[in-house]
């Protein structure tokens, strides 16, 4: 009997009135503001200008939406064009798959033309971003959960994941290849964010890291799904690719530190300049404030010593004296 398990949501769609909200696509736009946000942080923190991230993010985006949807259907195009099927379904997102491999592959590219025209390194901004684009797809990692699609072996453990009856799958428990993933890409974030701060990776290694340490964790998880794909020599397809992609990450890593070692010292011309100028106009107005403030405490003090006495303090003057005045008398007569 089992004692525990993942539930999967009876729907994986919530309709606000006329407006379907998709759960698969919700993850999805969630996983891009974490990864523009944090990635804004880190750009800053480098040097850059706020907002640069989110302005390259604008052609990054759709053209890594592009590609990921690309290198699913192409390598599962038995899914949309083989007998019985539904060419028009290829177009349909929101049911899910997307390729992280031509996402990342196609979305550099769009990258790297936000990048020409902003006149900033490509490597540097990919450094800035990697760890968020892992908080990314742990986040996005959940559209597989609203869906019940991409879980793993059938086991009884405590935390397996239950699956309804639907299409393409029976009914029963199975290993949450998802919430694995998910975990696995925070980790990646967590050990790229440490390294780059103990290494000072740049030039691009940052994200070269980012990119090995997902592979290295994707080939696993992969090995362990059920749902159809293509196999060469008894290994699934996207366990060659993770292990392609590793083997070329790391070779980057290696040559690059050899090449290009150490960090770039800007990031983008004139951040560094117009956050200098910024200190020195935010330091000119605390200096004139507190002139300010020095010359209206001495306005002050002058005034206060210049006023004249009230007229009650002089009559009470005189009418101390003139008792004085009249004990002298009486004590002398």
């Amino acid at each position: 009997m089992d004692l525990a398990y993942i539930p999967s949501p009876s729907t994986g769609v919530i309709e606000l009135g006329p407006i379907p909200l998709r759960g698969y696509a919700f993850c999805i736009i969630i996983g891009v503001f974490v990864a523009v946000w944090f990635g804004n942080k880190r750009w800053v923190a480098r040097g850059g200008r706020s907002g640069t991230v989110a302005d390259i993010a604008v052609w990054a985006v759709p053209f890594g939406l592009v590609g990921g949807r690309l290198y699913h259907v192409i390598t599962d195009y038995q899914l949309y064009f083989g007998e019985g099927e539904n060419w028009v379904d290829a177009f349909k997102i929101w049911q899910g798959g997307l390729g992280i491999w031509g996402a990342i592959a196609l979305g550099a590219v769009g990258a790297w033309i936000g990048c020409r025209r902003r006149g900033i390194p490509l490597p540097a901004w990919a450094d800035a971003l990697a760890p968020g684009i892992a908080l990314a797809q742990a986040c996005g990692r959940w559209g597989n959960w609203f869906n019940q699609e991409l879980y793993g072996k059938p086991t009884d453990l405590p935390w397996a994941l239950e699956i309804s009856d639907g299409p393409n799958r029976v009914a029963g428990t199975y290993h949450p290849t998802f919430l694995y993933e998910s975990l696995w890409c925070i980790g990646v974030a967590l050990l790229v964010i440490w390294a780059d701060r103990r290494f000072k990776l740049g030039h691009g290694r940052a994200f070269a890291l980012y990119v090995a340490a997902y592979c290295a964790g994707r080939a696993w998880i992969e090995y362990m799904r059920v749902d159809e794909a293509h196999h060469i020599l008894g290994l699934r397809l996207n366990v060659w690719t993770a292990l392609i992609v590793f083997v070329l990450a790391v070779a980057y890593i290696v040559i690059s530190a050899k090449v290009r070692p150490g960090r770039e010292e800007v990031v983008e011309p004139g951040a560094a300049e117009e956050a200098a100028e910024a200190a020195k106009d935010a330091a000119e107005a605390g200096d004139a404030e507190g002139s300010k403030a020095s010359e209206d405490s001495k306005t002050a003090g002058d005034d206060a010593a210049t006023a004249p006495e009230p007229a009650g303090a002089d009559e009470a003057a005189v009418t101390s004296l003139e008792k004085n005045d009249t004990a002298e008398a009486a004590k002398n007569g």
